[in-house]
């Protein structure tokens, strides 16, 4: 078994980060929930403090969700779930719809807003058989709602409870 300086020797050459990338919290706020037919998303915004996510986007966000689930694309008939509006630049925003399905599962959708020149969100493609999920501040809302799924879980699991989960919210500072 190598000894903990050969394994160090060779940690420096893999995961590095980009020089100069600064590590800063952002701020996870709960919205209205959004009702699409007979389903029900949870709603996050997630962004800087400081540059916090304009109102016209979230409106401009949710009415795209709406569209997408009315012409059938999205396809989330009866499902339960949450969306994140993360705004990862100035003008860089993901869309992500994620809903609870085969009882355990997560299971998501993920649209992208590149700049202001871009009218609405796109579906944003993953191409490749190893791609990105969720980044560490996603992971925080997704960490809430795991755990809030399965309090539903261990639940009686009827409308009662289902109004619980829809409750249930994470806030703060991820």
């Amino acid at each position: 078994m190598p000894d903990d300086a050969v394994i160090a020797r060779s940690l420096a050459r893999i995961g590095n980060l980009a020089r100069g990338y600064v590590h800063r919290d952002k701020v996870l706020t709960p919205g209205e929930a959004l009702a699409l037919g007979d389903s029900r998303l949870k709603w996050y915004d997630l962004a800087p403090a400081e540059v916090p996510v304009a109102a016209e986007m979230r409106t401009l966000a949710r009415a795209f969700i709406e569209r997408e689930e009315a012409s059938g694309r999205l396809g989330i008939a009866g499902d339960l779930g949450f969306a994140i509006l993360h705004r990862c630049s100035d003008s860089f925003y993901f869309l992500i719809v994620a809903t609870w399905r085969h009882d355990n599962e997560v299971w998501e959708t993920v649209y992208a807003k590149a700049d202001a020149i871009q009218s609405d969100f796109a579906l944003f493609p993953l191409p490749g058989p190893h791609r990105g999920t969720f980044c560490v501040w996603e992971l925080a809302a997704v960490w809430h709602e795991r755990q809030a799924w399965k309090r539903y879980l261990l639940s009686a699991r009827d409308e009662a409870a289902k109004l619980d989960y829809l409750n249930d919210s994470a806030r703060g500072s991820v």
